[in-house]
This record gives C-alpha cells, structure tokens and sequence, in this order.
C-alpha cells in the first residue's frame, strides 16, 4: 500500500491533539461513499471511491457499537442550527452516483443495523433497465422505489453528472432543476438535498453564491459537497462539508475521522483550489490579452 501522509498526520498527530484540545462537540460527521465493491482502483489511496463490502460492514458494526445513530440530512442541519446539546452521537451517511451495488451490498448491511442512508441520484444514468455510468450499473427505478419506500432517502446530484462550473446558468439551472423534478415525479414525494458533482470550486466565492442562489429557488434546503470535514455550526446548509470513505480506512483511520482529526485537511484543500482557481484566471487573462492582440508584458 502506498503511504498516505494524510493518514500518517491525522493518527499521529492531530488525533492525538484532539485528547488534549477542546473540539466542537457539536459537529456531525458526514460520511461519503460511491461504491461498495472490491474495485483494485489503481490510484492513491486518498482518491479511491470503492470501499469493499467486507470493509463497509466492518465501519456499519463500529457506528452500532459505539451507539451512533443515522440522520437524514435534515435533522442533522436542524441539529447544528439548534441552540440545544446534541442527545445522542448522530452521524449521516450518503451515496453518490446511485450505483446498483448500493441496493445488493450495502442496503443489507445499513438494514441490519436499522441504520439509514441518503443516496444522490444523477437522474440520466437511471432508468426502468439498469444504465451504465463510470462502468457500472446504476440503480434502476424500480430499485429506488422500493428502497425509498424502506426507509433510504434519496436526493439530487444533476442530471448528467457534469462539472457545473463550466456550464452556463442556464444549463446549471436545468441541471439542478430537472433532477429534482424527475426524482419527485418517480417518487411520488419531495426532494430536497443535494450533492455536488466532482470537486467542489470553494475558492470561487462567485460562483459558490450564484449556486446557492439557484439551489434555493429550486427548493432544495441542504446539500452536501467534497470539502473535507465534519458539518459544524457554521457549515452552509447547501454545502456541508463531507469525510470520504474507501477501501483503505482502516478502524483507526475511519475512528480517528468521525472524532474530527481528518478535519485540518480541509485548508490545504482550500489552499490547493485556491491555487488553481488564481492559476485559472491569470491563464484565461492572458489568453484574452494574447487573442485581442496585446503583449502580456504590457
């Protein structure tokens, strides 16, 4: 296995600063996961998203026995929003992509421990047969429907899944939009979370308002992104901060995550988007000087 630096730091270091700092209590962590298959994803172990059926249940039994009980996504904001302690360790756990191996793997498992999940639907890739997406099968409706009616909570994640950013407002707003109408009509029932698709901009302070604008006025109340972290008080409803989940987490990395000391990854996340939003607008600067016929040095 290759050597994780952030593993490294969050076990030896801050996991250990957490016993003799005072955190927040408060927050709540959210877990991400998109597959639950045994994939040999040939990358660093910090970006795999398949997490092994074995590996899933061994992180289910931990939750149960250390009395975590799961939240929709809902009641954890009303719980960060409320002026009250929490009664109870709650912890949300979320699917993106909707992938088919949800329903056969990991259903089962959350079933068995009468925990729920929320998983995000990119509605193109689902269908009355399953549809391929990223080499999988996703869920069909069938399968979504009766898992909804079982207590899984679904939400939006676009319709084809695209990087919004790079889309126009009108295309982002047809994104966002037409998922969630297409959910509610399958469904029969409201919609009202969302999960951005791919690396959340959070540099982008524009674009980041423009997006909550548009989820407002589509009706969505909470939404999840891949900042890394635990949901706080302070977290934006629309965009709280998530815990990736793989394969490779093993029980003292997956521990040391729900008690916060994964949390300090979140600034230099910020720090490397930061470096590549700026890098971004000094090339598209320059592309604009060289194709209007001005010296870049001018």
């Amino acid at each position: 296995m290759s050597f994780r630096f952030d593993r490294f730091a969050t076990l030896y270091v801050f996991h250990p600063l957490n016993g003799v700092l005072s955190g927040d209590d408060r927050a709540i962590p959210i877990l991400m996961y998109h597959s639950i298959a045994d994939d040999r994803e040939a990358v660093h172990p910090y970006y795999r998203t398949s997490t092994s059926p074995a590996q899933f249940a061994a992180q289910m039994k931990y939750l149960f026995n250390h009395g975590y009980r799961t939240a929709c996504l809902a009641e954890a904001v009303g719980q960060l929003q409320s002026s009250a302690a929490p009664a109870e360790r709650l912890v949300v756990v979320t699917f993106d992509d909707g992938f088919r191996d949800f329903y056969a793997q990991a259903f089962p498992v959350l079933r068995q421990y009468g925990f729920h999940a929320t998983v995000f639907l990119p509605t193109a890739f689902i269908d009355d047969t399953a549809r391929s997406f990223k080499g999988k099968d996703c869920l069909t409706w069938s399968e979504v429907r009766e898992l909804n009616q079982m207590g899984t909570r679904f939400g939006s994640h676009t319709v084809t899944h695209p990087q919004l950013r790079d889309l126009s407002s009108v295309l982002i707003d047809e994104e966002i939009k037409n998922s969630k109408n297409t959910i509610e009509d399958k469904l029969g029932c409201a919609i009202d979370s969302f999960a951005y698709p791919y690396a959340f901009p959070q540099s982008d302070t524009d674009f980041k308002k423009k997006l909550q604008e548009t989820l407002r006025m589509a009706g969505y109340s909470s939404g999840v992104c891949t900042v890394v972290g635990r949901a706080n008080r302070k977290s934006e409803p629309l965009f709280l901060e998530r815990l990736p989940v793989n394969s490779c987490d093993d029980q003292a990395l997956f521990r040391a995550k729900l008690a916060g000391s994964y949390d300090w990854i979140a600034k230099p996340q910020y720090l490397a988007k930061l470096g590549k939003t700026l890098a971004r607008g000094w090339f598209a600067g320059a592309k604009y000087l060289i194709s209007n016929g001005v010296p870049s040095g001018s």
